[in-house]
């Protein structure tokens, strides 16, 4: 069915920078190594994106995966230490395979290879983004993988989905299409009768009670459809309309944007410091909060003082970033924390008055605090 007609897939369509996730599953073949040919068909299409004067990113998985076959390895490793080795063979053969087809097109690439650390660093974050944005000025296209080979358990994204959807807003992306081996998200498991695809995605509550699989149906990715409906709405909800299709239909995703699953984007986009203290930094604690505390920090925008914290754990000092729960235990903001942890205990739920006078600001102040929308 098309829905060519909705406002998402026409900004989609005429989008003038546009991230591209593909997943393992659509470069690689089951058995390990690259599948050059529908290497080629994506590269085919980017690159016709690519002659309607728009500027491309692609996020691209397959490093893994492509290692294997060279290493002799069956399947996909549990290990951290030989999936950084598969990942050391297979990231030349997926950047050279790269270079080649995009140069059929009289296109160049740079490789950008990222661990979280450079996302949730302040610092890191702003390296990232000058240089995504020098080789989109150079007329490069980037292509941006998660550094598998050094990447650890505790600094790994874990699916390159949240990659694509923290580089989407990082460089001011107008779209993001998230490319698979299944053509969209269905209200149930695609693979059986009845089935159905949802072709449009206006507001969170549209997709509630849609169960979708949290691995790869391939066993080569890590990502699932949890974990790109996820980054789409992610995404979505920081003004980035999204594409959920499949890697076959990618000459119809950048063109008309008329397949798939489109996520509408939020009316307002957050700033990039924003955006990163809601998404992408990392929390070291968190804060829980009485009902009215709530209603002043989301409802009214308001500051979080001492006086509507009921409990606290994790080991954090001022100026770290901490989540904010209500009294069901729902992250319902992140912020800048303006106290550490040993000076905290001492003031929750006192009022303001109570207080020594050094100690009478706001825990987290409103210009440093994000509701969150989408979690």
């Amino acid at each position: 069915m098309s829905h060519s007609g909705s406002a998402s897939r026409r900004l989609i369509a005429e989008a003038r920078r546009v991230v591209v996730k593909v997943g393992s599953s659509s470069l690689t073949t089951a058995a390990g190594g690259l599948d050059v040919t529908r290497l080629d068909a994506l590269v085919d299409a980017v690159a016709a994106r690519c002659g309607r004067d728009t500027q491309m990113i692609l996020v691209s998985s397959g490093a893994i995966a492509a290692g294997l076959a060279p290493l002799g390895i069956a399947r996909r490793p549990r290990d951290l230490a030989t999936q950084q080795a598969a990942a050391s063979v297979g990231q030349l053969a997926l950047g050279h395979a790269y270079v080649a087809s995009f140069a059929r097109h009289s296109l160049r690439v740079g490789q950008v290879l990222l661990t979280s650390d450079d996302v949730v660093r302040r610092s890191h974050y702003r390296n990232a983004q000058r240089t995504l944005e020098r080789l989109l000025a150079l007329g490069v296209v980037p292509v941006v993988n998660e550094n598998d080979t050094v990447a650890t358990e505790e600094i790994r994204f874990g699916d390159n989905d949240r990659l694509a959807a923290l580089v989407a807003h990082l460089i001011g992306a107008d779209a993001l299409v998230l490319l698979s081996d299944v053509d969209g998200l269905y209200d149930g498991d695609p693979r059986r009768d009845g089935a159905r695809l949802i072709g449009e995605v206006a507001e969170p509550s549209d997709v509630d009670g849609v169960r979708a699989d949290s691995v790869g149906a391939s066993g080569l990715g890590t990502g699932g459809m949890t974990s790109k409906l996820a980054a789409a709405q992610l995404a979505a909800a920081a003004g980035v309309p999204v594409l959920l299709a499949s890697a076959a239909d990618a000459p119809r995703a950048l063109g008309g944007a008329d397949v798939g699953t489109a996520f509408a984007a939020t009316d307002r986009r957050l700033s990039a410091r924003r955006f990163w203290l809601g998404y992408a930094a990392d929390a070291t604690g968190r804060l829980h909060l009485d009902a009215g505390a709530v209603a002043a920090v989301v409802g009214r925008r308001r500051s979080l003082l001492a006086a509507g914290i009921v409990a606290m754990d994790g080991a954090f000092e001022a100026g770290d970033v901490v989540e904010l729960l209500d009294p069901a235990g729902v992250v319902v903001a992140r912020g800048v924390v303006a106290f550490d942890a040993g000076e905290l205990p001492g003031l929750i739920g006192r009022s303001s008055h109570d207080l020594l006078a050094e100690q009478r600001r706001e825990v987290v102040h409103a210009d440093d605090l994000v509701p969150l929308t989408t979690r």
